[in-house]
């Protein structure tokens, strides 16, 4: 009787210091993750609170708010510039993604061939990734000149006599914003498709080739299922960041010409800080805000389809 007391009271005494082991160890968790709670709830949080809050008011920066209910976004359902800009952020978004995502798999499938001098094909496809993007606008808004312009001079080499006139045109200025966007985005993709393409295991390969099948079977049947999961990452990264476009329109036209380029945020930063409208402003942040959410919530629903995490 005696010996099951004390095994009975071991067993306490062990749950007890697991307890207090377990508990010290949550705490602790719970001191790292502290600082970065305190700064995302200081700096993010309650910021886009504040920021939902604004959006009910008409502020200026100057006079006091006044709260205006939902106003501001009864006014945008009748802003035919809005109505624009958000026509505007979709072409973009539509263009951008598909070209640039496809082109990286091409460009990454290349590199991680045994080709000659590929670490430096790779750094270069890289670098317009860690550029200015002032920089590489200024220099594009040199080739897409209208007059002396590196791409209508080889245009007119080859026999075309009225090249576009590209960022005055409001018809090409948006797709010229989207060309420069291909270019400097295809480097960021291509390095993580690159890293998926290197995890693909080589007996796959090597067992298709065995039983007959070509190159193209094996990108549809082997690469493509393989890369499902880092194209779904990709995917969602690219649309979140083309609808945030904002440095190239404001740098190349300035959202000209005629509202032609003019996206969400360059048209946001406008009325925030050109109009001092910042209740109207932060009503279009949100509703930038509800569509990135929206269509992220879409993907994620969806990726079960076609997405391979085995």
């Amino acid at each position: 009787m005696a010996v099951d007391v004390n095994r009975s009271s071991t067993r306490s005494a062990g749950r007890d210091r697991h307890k207090a082991s377990r508990r010290r160890t949550t705490l602790t968790a719970y001191g790292f993750l502290l600082p970065n709670l305190l700064g995302f709830l200081a700096f993010t949080f309650l910021p886009v609170l504040a920021a939902l809050l604004i959006s009910f008011t008409n502020w200026d920066l100057l006079r006091p708010a006044q709260w205006v209910g939902l106003a501001n976004y009864e006014r945008l359902i009748g802003d035919t510039t809005f109505h624009r800009v958000l026509r505007n952020t979709f072409v973009y978004v539509l263009g951008t993604v598909p070209v640039q995502m496809a082109l990286a798999l091409l460009v990454a499938m290349a590199l991680n061939q045994r080709i000659p001098g590929r670490l430096f094909f790779r750094a270069a496809y890289f670098m317009p990734v860690v550029a200015s993007t002032v920089a590489v606008a200024l220099v594009w808004r040199w080739i897409f000149h209208a007059d002396f312009g590196l791409l209508n001079s080889a245009l007119f080499m080859i026999g075309i006599d009225d090249p576009p006139s590209w960022l005055q045109s409001t018809r090409w200025a948006l797709p010229a914003i989207i060309i420069m966007s291909i270019w400097q985005q295809i480097g960021f993709s291509m390095v993580l498709f690159l890293a998926g393409l290197q995890s693909v295991p080589p007996h796959l390969y090597e067992a298709a080739k065995i039983d007959g099948a070509n190159g193209w079977h094996r990108f549809v049947h082997i690469t493509i299922p393989m890369l499902s999961s880092t194209t779904f990452f990709v995917l969602v990264i690219s649309v979140i960041n083309s609808f945030q476009v904002f440095d190239q329109a404001f740098i190349m036209t300035e959202g000209g010409p005629a509202n032609a380029t003019n996206t969400l945020v360059f048209n946001i930063y406008r009325y925030a800080f050109q109009f001092f409208q910042m209740g109207y402003a932060t009503a279009m942040a949100w509703v930038l805000f509800a569509i990135i959410f929206v269509v992220t919530v879409v993907q994620f629903r969806y990726q079960r389809q076609w997405v391979h995490y085995d």
